[in-house]
């Protein structure tokens, strides 16, 4: 069973950078496309980058292309790099991993789910 398990979420003032990490755990048959989501207080959970499983195929949402990357280093760690926070980046920040194929921005496709990690941005 793959468990995956958020950190590096924090209070930040607006500008400031933070980087989310995923460790992923019980999975041994090498990488998986993995994806990161975030949800504001009193909205849906929304798509926020993805990256497939070679790594050479990265996708963003328009609201953090250019501020945010993602990457992974191994067949277990997945990052998210966020620049240039603002305010309406605060959520709880999701790690998420897929099964089968590339990369998604749809959250339906993924299979494993972290407990997330609060990222609070003040202005």
């Amino acid at each position: 069973q793959v468990q995956l398990v958020e950190s590096g979420g924090g209070l930040v003032q607006a500008g400031d950078s933070l980087r989310l990490s995923c460790a992923k755990t019980g999975y041994t048959f090498g990488r998986l496309a993995m994806g990161w989501f975030r949800q504001a207080p009193g909205k849906g959970r929304e798509f926020v980058a993805a990256i497939n499983r070679s790594g050479a195929s990265t996708y963003y949402a328009d609201a953090v292309k250019g501020r945010f990357t993602i990457s992974s280093d191994n067949a277990k760690n997945t990052y998210l790099q966020m620049n240039s926070l603002k305010p309406e980046d605060t959520a709880v920040y999701y790690c998420a991993a897929k099964a089968w194929g590339p990369g998604s921005t749809y959250q339906m496709e993924y299979d494993y789910w972290g407990q997330g990690t609060q990222v609070t941005v003040s202005s």
